[in-house]
């Protein structure tokens, strides 16, 4: 399984950072991430750091769903995790499937991004600007696939890279996973 090196930051200005992104890689993709998150009945999907996931994407050009499993993470500085993702055709099958497997949601939640792809260093990266309803901050995302453990550290340092050109230092680095924050914003 492949690992996503990503590492995710909050964002001081959001505006500076737009603009930087929009001049180097153009007009974004904005999208509306749908996100439901499943988990066993004791929790233990959860509880062990891994996450089952089903997002729905509305675009400006069409709606796709995405079936996502992460396994625990494997560096716990940036929270990196092995991902497995495959879009699926009906989105209310795949979560009757889910259902009928014994998981329940436990958390639903609206992402609202803006996307950009672009290479670095013979890699494929995706910046991704999140705004979350329920928290009061801006975040991104930054992320690209390392083919196994010891390609992680070598895409982590592309990865910060881009941060860095974008004015993210290391202090706006953070791990926590949206689904606890929201939780925590939640009454």
């Amino acid at each position: 399984m492949a690992i996503e090196a990503e590492l995710k930051a909050v964002v001081r200005d959001p505006e500076g950072v737009l603009q930087l992104l929009e001049h180097w890689y153009g007009a974004g993709r904005a999208e509306v991430y749908r996100d439901t998150y499943y988990d066993a009945p004791d929790g233990s999907l959860m509880g062990g750091d891994r996450e089952l996931r089903i997002r729905t994407v509305h675009g400006p050009d069409d709606t796709r769903t995405v079936l996502t499993y992460k396994g625990a993470r494997v560096d716990t500085a940036s929270g990196s995790k092995p991902e497995a993702e495959t879009r699926v055709d009906d989105a209310e099958a795949a979560h009757e499937i889910v259902r009928g497997l014994g998981f329940a949601p436990r958390i639903q939640f609206e992402k609202r991004c803006r996307n950009y792809d672009f290479g670095r260093d013979g890699r494929r990266l995706l910046a991704t600007l999140v705004r979350v309803p329920e928290l009061d901050a801006t975040f991104i995302e930054v992320e690209t696939e390392a083919h196994g453990q010891d390609d992680l550290g070598p895409a982590l340092v592309v990865v910060r890279a881009v941060l860095t050109s974008l004015g993210i230092g290391e202090d706006d680095l953070t791990t926590e996973l949206y689904t606890d924050a929201v939780a925590a914003a939640r009454p």
